[in-house]
């Protein structure tokens, strides 16, 4: 469709579904990143089936099914009393007649790893390392590029697929930095020899304690569990590989019940990072360039659907230039059929973050309305996320 390459930058997940989606269209692509390996950090990612579906898209469901665990429920448990507050069944026949794809859980650098094979596999691939996007100048012919070693790099269009911190962000929308949310997230990995027996469960289980939570599941097919614990705190430091502080951890979770410190107790180091977002945006195009995942809507975790909307970025945006000559054209379909969705995710993952870390009346409120669903009355209330995008990436409306 053209001489010139797309050039995305970032080579995360959603840089490499985007290559990969874009690839697949017969697009070749320059995939550019700025550390000196391909790696990623964290751990556990949850993939809902809305992932799944841009998995089938993508060819890539037997790679992610080798990895994956599927659980058998979602569970939410009070913190303080142990007593259950919520669980929803997951990969039952009702669960996939309902949603057509199943739940999973998977490794994070599997998912990661999935998507670069899968990439360098269509021969139109080519990843530049130690590379990184410095400037850019869009004449509406094309994109030359500008790396930070003053070499550049002409593209039909650019794809800033660079995170939370985006630097292309900044030229597109310039709004600043992030959202602190005055959330704290350690995350670790336990091996599953290690695991207490009250908690050895192939399930997703969130203990939510006031202004806490803990959340942990099965990874690798089951040989670790993925632990994240979730607090309050004023704490700041960028970055994804930092260590938390495992003082002020024991004493944000204290009083709390013996399942979850027990699960605490365990990890000895703590890898941590800061909670932001920042608030929705109609427009993260401008000519031959856009943005795709955390670098246009990053959210906060509490619907564990950041690598699910990148994926969808990923499969939308490669439909989009595939039907329109023009960039330019294509990144505006793009992000007129993605702007409310992910608007939609940010705001509710928000509203989450509120329902997880409730204490005294608000917390009795949560267990009044979520005690007693039945897993019909859940699964209406996820239809709108788990079934609200088509093959494309495209919103369903509801």
């Amino acid at each position: 469709m053209t001489s010139k390459p797309y050039l995305i930058a970032g080579g995360g997940i959603g840089g490499f579904a985007a290559a990969l989606a874009l690839a697949q269209k017969g697009i070749e692509c320059i995939v550019v990143e700025r550390e000196d390996e391909l790696r990623e950090a964290g751990a556990g990612i949850q993939l809902g089936p809305n992932g799944f579906r841009m998995f089938d898209t993508l060819g890539m469901t037997d790679a992610i099914r080798a990895n994956a665990v599927f659980p058998d429920a979602m569970v939410m448990k009070n913190a303080l009393d142990g007593s259950e507050v919520i669980r929803v069944p997951l990969n039952t026949r009702e669960f996939t007649n309902r949603f057509e794809y199943p739940y999973g859980v998977i490794y994070r650098p599997d998912l990661h790893n999935s998507f670069i094979e899968a990439a360098r596999a269509t021969g139109k691939v080519e990843i530049r390392l130690g590379s990184r996007v410095e400037t850019y100048d869009d004449d509406n012919n094309g994109v030359r590029v500008t790396l930070g070693n003053g070499s550049t790099i002409d593209a039909c269009a650019l794809i800033g697929a660079d995170g939370l911190w985006s630097r292309i962000r900044d030229t597109i929308i310039a709004d600043g930095r992030p959202r602190v949310s005055g959330h704290i997230a350690y995350r670790a990995v336990l091996p599953e020899a290690d695991v207490p027996e009250e908690s050895h469960r192939n399930e997703v289980i969130l203990w939510a304690g006031p202004k806490t939570h803990l959340v942990h599941y099965p990874l690798h097919r089951g040989d670790i569990f993925n632990l994240v614990s979730v607090f309050h705190s004023d704490a700041y430091e960028e970055g994804w590989d930092i260590y938390g502080d495992v003082g002020e951890l024991n004493q944000r979770f204290a009083g709390q019940r013996p399942e979850v410190l027990g699960m605490l107790d365990k990890i000895e180091n703590w890898r941590m990072w800061v909670l932001c977002d920042r608030n929705p945006v109609k427009n993260w195009s401008r000519g031959r360039v856009t943005l795709l995942g955390d670098a246009a809507h990053p959210m906060l975790q509490y619907l564990a659907q950041g690598a699910c909307m990148a994926t969808e970025d990923a499969v939308c945006l490669a439909h989009h230039v595939s039907a329109h000559s023009d960039p330019t054209d294509a990144f505006l379909a793009y992000q007129a059929d993605r702007y409310l969705r992910t608007a939609r995710v940010q705001m509710t993952a928000r509203f989450y973050g509120d329902i997880y870390h409730a204490a005294g009346p608000l917390a009795e409120l949560r267990q009044m309305m979520l005690s007693g669903r039945s897993a019909q009355q859940s699964y209406d209330g996820m239809s709108w996320l788990y079934s609200g995008v088509n093959a494309n990436g495209q919103q369903i409306l509801p």
